[in-house]
């Protein structure tokens, strides 16, 4: 059965307060799992791009933030590296360059309680979803990051 343009539009409008809600709530929960491990926002999402993308010189790791190389990024490595997230290396491959390389256990032992209520309570959602039901949140929320992505990197080329 076919909706009309006025149900459409409700629908639309409807997704804009719930994805403004979303967005604002994700940010601040990531603020508040930085503060619980002694972080910021920025530190916390500098190492969780270290997990998900790999080790990355200072440089790359100032690209994938959109910090500036210099200063910025090296205050946020320094700071991640004497809380025990992060270790620098030289690049086996090229000595001259230096490697920022995420623990993975460290990051989960300081974040991990925080994330615990959260991982649960979001566990009971989605087991009460229909297998077809997880397959479009995933389809979802994977092509909203795709979004998101893209216009971080449109916004960074201004």
């Amino acid at each position: 059965m076919p909706r009309s343009p006025s149900t459409r539009r409700a629908l639309l409008a409807r997704n804009a307060e719930v994805m403004r809600d979303f967005m604002a709530h994700a940010v601040l929960f990531q603020d508040a799992v930085a503060r619980s491990a002694g972080l910021n926002g920025t530190d916390l999402q500098a190492v969780g791009l270290l997990l998900s993308s790999g080790p990355a010189t200072p440089g790359e790791l100032a690209a994938r933030t959109g910090l500036t190389a210099g200063g910025a990024i090296t205050a946020v490595v320094d700071r991640l590296e004497r809380a025990g997230f992060v270790s620098r290396s030289r690049d086996p491959q090229d000595r001259r360059r230096v490697l920022v390389t995420a623990d993975a256990d460290a990051i989960a032992a300081a974040v991990g309680p925080a994330y615990a209520g959260v991982t649960e309570r979001w566990g009971e959602v989605l087991d009460s979803l229909s297998d077809e039901q997880l397959a479009f949140a995933n389809d979802l929320l994977a092509r909203a990051a795709d979004v998101n992505r893209a216009e971080v990197e449109r916004m960074r080329a201004r």
